[in-house]
């Protein structure tokens, strides 16, 4: 009798044990699921059925500057990637006015918000000796690939005011993944083996960005209804705002007209310095 109790009461320890791992799985399992939701990608806080669109022109008046031509005798693989000789890209005007390779973003109306950094890289390649794009723009910690594909020797350095900066050597045809993560607009990147080649990048912290086509185009897409400042801002001729309105489904209109006067001003680089020109567009003084 007594050896039977004993037979019972371990059974019933071990049911026990049983019960208890089973429940300590049960536990286990909810906090993998807890760590799988906290991996999970964030989403947009904006819903795409309540967002509107901003577009319009960036536009040049007067005589535009000559743009120099650029000497690549001294590499040929380069120079052998371009039918005629390539000049700065500096100063790029289109039809009826366009400038292309003007950086334009919300500069203010999403305070409020965050938003997800995106999980694929935006590319600056070295093609044919030159940087392209030549303007780039991309969220504050999203990566950057760093391309050559010339397959000779380029440097990236990057001279940013608020961010880290950066000078990455490659030899051969490879790439390199680099992040900002503060938002800057803009970062003068250049490559010290081959002078002419620069390019600009514009760091914020939210997907509302964008650089104008070789037309002057330029669009923002998916913002939530609300007042914005909008600034686009252009290597040689310094900043402007525009201020719009977006509502529910509406595409708000934008418009830049940059002027020769206003070539040749200081252009702000990393945190501005509010100065106001003496024709009215923001600029800044180092």
């Amino acid at each position: 009798m007594i050896e039977r109790f004993g037979e019972l009461r371990n059974t019933a320890l071990l049911v026990s044990v049983f019960v208890i791992a089973g429940c300590g799985g049960g536990g286990g399992g909810g906090g993998d699921d807890a760590g799988a939701a906290d991996a999970a990608p964030a989403e947009s806080p904006v819903d795409a059925a309540t967002a509107g669109n901003v577009a319009g022109m960036v536009t040049f008046s007067g005589t535009a500057p000559m743009m120099a031509e650029i000497n690549m005798g001294s590499e040929a693989t380069c120079a052998s990637k371009h039918s005629t000789p390539p000049t700065e890209e500096g100063f790029v005007g289109g039809a009826n006015g366009g400038l292309a390779n003007v950086f334009v973003y919300v500069k203010e109306g999403l305070e409020s918000l965050s938003f997800p950094t995106p999980t694929s890289a935006v590319v600056l390649n070295q093609d044919g000796c030159m940087y392209s794009p030549h303007v780039l723009g991309a969220q504050a910690g999203q990566d950057i690939t760093l391309r050559n594909s010339d397959g000779i020797l380029h440097n990236i350095n990057a001279s940013p005011t608020d961010n880290r900066p950066f000078n990455v050597s490659q030899p051969v045809n490879m790439d390199t993944n680099r992040s900002f993560p503060v938002a800057e607009v803009m970062i003068p990147v250049r490559c010290d083996v081959h002078g002419w080649m620069t390019s600009y990048i514009g760091i914020v912290d939210h997907p509302y960005f964008a650089v104008s086509g070789s037309d002057g185009s330029v669009s923002l897409d998916g913002l939530p209804p609300g007042d914005y400042v909008i600034e686009a801002w252009h290597e040689q001729l310094g900043t402007m705002t525009s201020n719009v309105t977006v509502t529910t489904g509406g595409t708000a209109e934008m418009s830049f007209e940059f002027t020769e006067a206003i070539a040749g001003s200081p252009v702000p680089m990393g945190k501005p310095i509010d100065v106001l020109h003496p024709d009215g567009h923001q600029v800044v003084d180092h």
